[in-house]
């Protein structure tokens, strides 16, 4: 099974995509505090629809507590200032995939945490700033599923 986590995310419909993309590939969502909403927030709810399964998302007060609580396979960061392309990458099951606020991306010290080889980034066109976070999370989890031969989880 493969992790996606949202580090402080702050726009509702984002995360509620989030929801939808990990209930129908069986990925597990970790969100990291503090959150821009309320998980009950209404528009979290109406873009996750049917699929909106608020108790199994996993609720974690900071990264450090995550990290306490969670045995981490490898954790791959996506962000701009990667130097290697996610397609370059070979997914193993129990990856964790951590995206970052959608106004400021991931935090340096969380980025320099890590190997190098494990900050990914989505090539884009040059002078382009980002994606949205839920295109985002839905490119690499099906990459990474594909090359699992889409061994969904749960």
């Amino acid at each position: 099974m493969l992790h996606i986590v949202l580090f402080q995310p702050e726009i509702p419909p984002n995360t509620g995509n989030i929801i939808r993309l990990a209930a129908n590939t069986g990925t597990r969502l970790h969100l990291i505090k503090p959150l821009g909403f309320s998980i009950d927030d209404k528009q979290v709810k109406r873009a996750g629809l049917d699929y909106h399964e608020v108790e199994r998302v996993n609720l974690h007060e900071s990264w450090e507590d995550f990290l306490g609580k969670e045995l981490p396979g490898r954790i791959f960061a996506l962000s701009t200032k990667g130097r290697r392309s996610y397609c370059d990458e070979a997914f193993q099951a129990g990856d964790i995939l951590v995206f970052g606020p959608e106004t400021r991306g991931l935090p340096t010290e969380l980025l320099d945490s890590l190997p190098p080889e494990q900050v990914l980034r989505i090539p884009m066109r040059k002078g382009s700033r980002s994606l949205n976070l839920s295109n985002t999370a839905a490119i690499v989890v099906y990459e990474a599923l594909r090359q699992l031969d889409f061994a969904f989880g749960e």
